[in-house]
């Protein structure tokens, strides 16, 4: 058991010591934020989720004959299963830690965990949305392997015009990163998640299309992380994007920027237990903890993603500038 110790966190300097712990670099989870969520209810007898998609009908262009009935059409659905895990972590905490430490250990713990918990759920969604299998390159690449060009507001262009030839809807609605259940609305767009590698390139293509996120005409909807927009498509920066290190000509760094439509993809959780924050106290093990030495702080969740339309997506993948 690793336990975190006085070792691994050394004595204070009491008379510089800030107590305002260090504003921790937490990565912008955002791949969670356009999904379909379908939760399973506990005590259902299952962890396997079937999301179903119904198709379109073909439109009705042949006239009426007077006094038949015509043949009628039949509806069509597609069952795409998801199977939900499990997904957790803790840390020990020493009882001379918890006695001598001028930090409040325990609290810091779980904000800290809190911030790895969103960054397993928002990595697990991230690779599921970058094995998708609509895919462009960058400049003439025609595989990964041979991309060497930064993104360009042509191949953007044509990642719209793909999702729409595919009858893909914009987005109208994402999930309020405050609370990480309600929706909230947002004007209706296609969204592009981008390293802040590729918002560099993005920047130089003020002439091609781009406008950046401080001179939109309407702010009042601006979504957390968005930097800009080209055609119909609003970015949203993390550092969390997909990036195929040294897959590219050269064996340089590829990064997929990945274009959104409504309902792409979907994400489940068991109801009731998407997410926990445990924490057992010192004397909480009994005899397996006969001085009361250790406490824990742990969290674990539910959750699955599955991507439920390949059409209503697309990925960009390029270069970047070095």
């Amino acid at each position: 058991m690793a336990n975190t110790s006085r070792t691994q966190i050394t004595a204070e300097n009491q008379s510089f010591y800030d107590r305002t712990l260090l504003e921790r670099a937490v990565p912008n989870f955002v791949h969670n934020r356009w999904a379909q969520v379908r939760d399973i209810p506990r005590n259902a007898g299952t962890n396997t989720i079937k999301f179903r998609r119904y198709s379109n009908l073909a439109a009705a262009t042949t006239p009426l004959s007077e006094g038949i009935t015509p043949t009628g059409s039949q509806l069509s659905a597609t069952e795409i299963t998801a199977t939900i895990a499990y997904y957790g972590d803790f840390v020990t905490i020493t009882d001379v830690l918890d006695y001598e430490s001028v930090d409040p250990v325990l609290m810091e713990a779980a904000e800290i965990q809190g911030d790895q918990a969103g960054d397993t759920l928002d990595q697990l969604t991230r690779d599921i949305l970058a094995a998708g299998t609509s895919v462009r390159y960058s400049g003439s690449a025609t595989s990964r392997v041979t991309v060497s060009a930064v993104i360009d507001a042509t191949v953007i262009k044509k990642s719209v015009r793909t999702l729409k030839n595919n009858k893909a809807k914009r987005i109208m609605r994402m999930i309020d990163p405050s609370t990480g259940y309600n929706t909230v609305p947002v004007n209706a767009s296609f969204v592009g998640i981008v390293s802040p590698s590729t918002t560099f390139d993005l920047k130089a293509l003020s002439a091609t299309g781009w406008v950046p996120v401080e001179k939109y005409a309407n702010k009042a909807d601006v979504m957390d992380g968005e930097v800009g927009a080209i055609d119909e498509v609003r970015f949203v920066e993390t550092p969390n994007a997909k990036v195929f290190v040294g897959a590219g000509a050269a064996a340089v760094d590829v990064h997929a920027t990945i274009i959104l439509g409504a309902n792409a993809y979907g994400t489940s959780r068991i109801s009731g237990e998407a997410m926990r924050n445990i924490i057992k106290p010192l004397g909480s093990a009994g005899s397996a903890d006969p001085l009361e030495q250790r406490a824990t702080s742990g969290w674990k969740a539910s959750f699955v993603a599955k991507i439920l339309n390949n059409d209503f997506m697309d990925r960009i993948e390029c270069a970047v500038t070095a």
